[in-house]
């Protein structure tokens, strides 16, 4: 089986990052020294992914301009030795073609699915949500592509979250657990009262479907209300007899979207940077100290690095 293709849905307008998301898509929030979307990039690079299809509006065009060539730049950082400031976007480039789709209308993750259909053809394929950040040895997707290579089915990437939070989350009811980390889905329960919640998985933002997705959410579309949502769709497909796994993804997951989120991840990510590291823990260490920053201010101006 072979899966080398990922839609990554960046349509949504950000609102909860308002007003830094009315001209700068929110998938272009930076995580240390590069967008958020660039590191889901790299996630699919690493995991095998050849082809991105990328599902924007029109008020993204920053996006399309971020993995596009900029010859002008490019001479610009020749001529001053600098090349090694794009290298990692050089090497996304020769690894990975791009199509951007749009959509026009905010209509739900589902929507957005369909509307890479045509991109796809008669294979499995990923879905990378940029919202959530993967941090593991081995790639957060690359996981879920072994276990849908093994078990021949779509499998989708799940999370043990806190009784309290199962009403945030789509979370899936068990039909059979196959290994500590793999279960048989026999439903998703999309955001579901704390006391309804058949388990304490919630699924996160990777997938890989079958191309049976695409006929499951044309057959749901019409009855939608508001969104056509991708988990409906799914259960669609479990209702029509098609296998679906669920995989407990291994490694560190931050959520971007929102404010707090992104705040935890660009902290975290940073501590564990060797880069930046060694800065934050001493600048993190003195919050509690008298001669803290707070009341320093000359403490704020030293760190060139």
């Amino acid at each position: 089986m072979e899966i080398i293709k990922a839609v990554i849905p960046a349509a949504g307008f950000g609102t909860r990052f308002l007003p830094y998301t009315k001209s700068i898509p929110k998938e272009m929030l930076p995580l240390l020294d590069r967008p958020a979307i660039q590191s889901i990039v790299e996630e699919g690079i690493a995991s095998g992914i050849k082809n991105f299809i990328m599902v924007t509006n029109k008020d993204k065009e920053s996006i399309i301009n971020h993995f596009d060539s900029n010859p002008l730049l490019e001479t610009f950082l020749r001529e001053k030795n600098q090349q090694n400031l794009t290298e990692d976007l050089e090497k996304i480039n020769r690894a990975a073609d791009f199509t951007f789709v749009r959509q026009s209308e905010p209509l739900g993750l589902g929507h957005a699915i369909l509307k890479a259909q045509h991109s796809i053809g008669k294979e499995h394929f990923a879905i990378m949500l940029p919202d959530d950040i993967l941090i593991s040895k081995i790639p957060g997707l690359s996981q879920l592509i072994r276990v849908a290579r093994q078990e021949k089915a779509s499998i989708i990437a799940v999370q043990e979250v806190p009784q309290e939070c199962v009403s945030s989350y789509g979370i899936i009811k068990i039909k059979k657990q196959i290994t500590p980390n793999l279960f048989k889905v026999a439903e998703i329960i999309e955001k579901p009262k704390q006391k309804d919640a058949p388990s304490n998985l919630a699924v996160v933002g990777r997938y890989v479907l079958s191309n049976k997705i695409f006929s499951s959410l044309e057959e749901i579309a019409p009855y939608a209300i508001n969104e056509l949502q991708l988990t409906d769709a799914i259960t669609h497909m479990l209702k029509n007899n098609e296998k679906v796994f669920a995989f407990k993804i291994q490694g560190l997951r931050y959520d971007i979207g929102t404010p707090v989120g992104w705040l935890k991840a660009t902290l975290g990510m940073a501590l564990q940077s060797p880069e930046y590291g060694p800065y934050m823990r001493r600048f993190l260490a003195d919050l509690d100290s008298p001669e803290s920053f707070v009341y320093n201010k000359a403490k704020n101006i030293h760190h060139i690095i």
